[in-house]
């Protein structure tokens, strides 16, 4: 299987499996407890949270283990509306994680530009016209086109002119391909996930910067320093923290291979593809992994079906939206027609992916576009 997916998930990395396994058959204690078994499994979420807060850049009292991104999208907006109140704003392609919540507290949509970025003119607008907005909620990198957004000026424009309210950033599909710490230090909360970056599903975190006015939303024993109650994932959690140093020690090189992959990948396909078309502008500032073209005169669901039917794994949209049959809110944020949006895929590429693989995605795509394309006539 030749697997291009890996903005949907990532395969997790040998090195992390090897480091959770005893935390599943060798060290049964609760972290809250107070004998010695306890206290190991205490040991190594610390050691855990300590690899997370340096990647991105944080004090390790500020990192919250969450279950993944979507909690901890959820838990950054929730958590400071029920401390703070106010009214949220977010952009018109966040993931749903994000807009959902944001929607549901009667916030403020923003739109972007036709990358799908924010409009900085259009929030500080709305940032003028309404009183109390307390939270700002912009992604790092999209899910479904990996565009990037201007964090460190949206930062700015908030410390500058509206220094009560606060920025939250998903940096859920950045965090493999960007230096996080520089990138998002103006962003008050940061939302990540393992499963993107070769750590296991089921593991995220919420980085809750200092002073930043926050009640949780899940009540119990008062785990995470009261901020998300519930007993440790530590198997999980050592997961994520071995996938953190990895990520730290080969994101350069990493980075400067996957891009070099997808650039082939992209333009080969382009130029043996009549009517093919990237869904960003050509400049667009972009993370590394992600190839998302618009095929004419063929439907998403029809190619993906022929690709699978030749070992190759991809997607329409984010994972959440593929199979929907409809365009997604992204393709639409951004301007782009329905004709074009509809012939949309996305090819998105991992640490795993080989050259061998990008040469077989080159040999089966275009031959399954004339193939659909010979059906409509």
């Amino acid at each position: 299987m030749t697997y291009l997916d890996h903005a949907a998930s990532t395969p997790t990395r040998p090195e992390v499996v090897e480091a959770m396994m005893p935390w599943f058959t060798q060290h049964p204690g609760n972290p809250s407890g107070a004998h010695q078994q306890a206290r190991e499994a205490r040991r190594a979420v610390d050691e855990a949270r300590d690899a997370v807060a340096a990647l991105v850049g944080a004090d390790s009292s500020e990192v919250v283990f969450t279950s993944g991104g979507t909690e901890a999208d959820n838990l950054a907006i929730d958590g400071v509306l029920r401390s703070k109140g106010g009214t949220p704003i977010c952009s018109a392609t966040e993931h749903p994680a994000v807009l959902e919540p944001v929607r549901d507290n009667g916030g403020i949509v923003v739109p972007t530009d036709e990358a799908g970025q924010i409009s900085l003119e259009a929030l500080a607008e709305t940032l003028n016209s309404i009183d109390n907005i307390s939270l700002v909620s912009a992604m790092t990198a999209n899910n479904e086109t990996g565009v990037i957004n201007p964090i460190t000026d949206i930062a700015e424009l908030l410390e500058e002119r509206f220094p009560s309210t606060y920025l939250h950033t998903d940096a859920v599909q950045a965090t493999a391909w960007m230096d996080l710490a520089k990138y998002c230090e103006g962003a008050h909360l940061i939302s990540i996930t393992g499963h993107k970056f070769g750590g296991p599903k089921g593991a995220g975190a919420l980085i809750i910067k200092k002073g930043v006015p926050f009640l949780a939303t899940q009540r119990g024993g008062g785990q995470e320093r009261e901020r998300r109650s519930g007993t440790q994932n530590v198997p999980a959690i050592v997961g994520l923290g071995k996938a953190a140093q990895i990520m730290m020690s080969e994101r350069e090189i990493l980075s400067a291979r996957v891009t070099d992959l997808r650039n082939q990948l992209e333009e080969k396909l382009i130029a043996l593809i009549p009517d093919t078309f990237r869904t960003l502008p050509a400049e667009s500032n972009r993370t590394p992994q992600i190839a998302h073209l618009c095929f004419k005169d063929v439907e998403s669901e029809s190619l993906l079906f022929l690709l699978e039917q030749e070992g190759i794994a991809a997607s329409a949209a984010s994972s959440c939206a593929s199979g929907a049959q409809q365009v997604s809110h992204v393709l639409q944020a951004m301007g782009i027609d329905y004709e074009k949006a509809s012939g949309s895929i996305r090819l998105s590429l991992g640490w795993t992916t080989t050259e061998e693989e990008i040469n077989h995605a080159l040999n089966v795509i275009p031959q399954a576009v004339t193939q659909l394309r010979e059906y409509s006539k």
